[in-house]
């Protein structure tokens, strides 16, 4: 069993974005699977399933690399 996370994201505002962070965060070690529900002009809703807790910098880092921010 995987261990969820989740993140609130600011500026995402299409499909496009979706799978940008989609894809970033992906790429992060032991990550499962990345879901994404999309809030145009909100904060969009980000969950990450991972083989274990993900460092949160490193996460912010992924979703920095895809153009957006984590909101604190």
């Amino acid at each position: 069993m995987g261990i969820s996370q989740e993140y609130a994201v600011r500026g995402m505002t299409c499909d496009h974005c979706v799978i940008a962070v989609t894809e970033e965060i992906s790429a992060l070690s032991g990550v499962i699977s990345v879901d994404v529900d999309l809030v145009v002009n909100g904060n969009s809703r980000v969950s990450v399933a991972s083989e274990h807790p993900l460092d949160a910098n490193l996460v912010r880092v992924a979703v920095d690399e895809a153009g957006y921010e984590i909101s604190d």
